[in-house]
């Protein structure tokens, strides 16, 4: 048997018997990302996306469930309230720690991290967070849908109470 199908099965039998799913490739050369692992935000790339150092290792992380305006589009330029978004994405996690919670898929077809991101430091869910202070909309793509509802619930209380972009834009 190879060491990349024992690797595997391996991963699948801890998976199964409750141990932590591999976010991301092991080609048993190094530290990959894994569910619930904490890591330190790098980077705040625009108002759903993050670069988030876990180990040694820097991900490119996406938010799942929902979409901020763009700021740096190539076709979309800068959208309504995009710099408002990146701006509060910013404030809630500049420097901060960090827990990454998976979904189904495990990456975007850009290759970033697919993530429910959660602040260490007082375990604040960002990702509704930005629902609810109307700097994101939803953005539901199954499989990944654990979430949905209450994003959702978020989005129509930030709508009728014109929070961010439902005022702004």
């Amino acid at each position: 048997m190879s060491r990349r199908i024992l690797i595997a099965l391996l991963v699948v039998l801890a998976a199964a018997a409750g141990g932590r799913e591999v976010l991301s490739g092991d080609d048993g050369g190094g530290d990959t990302a894994r569910v619930g692992d904490e890591g330190r935000v790098v980077k705040v790339v625009d108002g759903d996306t993050i670069a988030v150092l876990v180990g040694e290792r820097r991900e490119k992380v996406r938010y799942i469930g929902v979409d901020t305006p763009e700021t740096r589009h190539a076709s979309k330029g800068v959208q309504c309230f995009g710099r408002a978004a990146s701006a509060f994405n910013e404030r809630l996690l500049r420097g901060e720690r960090v827990r990454l919670e998976r979904d189904v898929e495990e990456r975007d077809r850009y290759g970033r991290l697919l993530a429910y991101v959660y602040r260490v430091s007082d375990g604040l869910f960002v990702n509704a967070e930005l629902v609810r202070q109307g700097y994101a909309q939803v953005l539901t793509i199954a499989p990944d849908v654990r979430h949905s509802a209450r994003f959702e619930a978020l989005a129509r209380e930030a709508r009728r109470r014109g929070r961010g972009l439902w005022a702004a834009c």
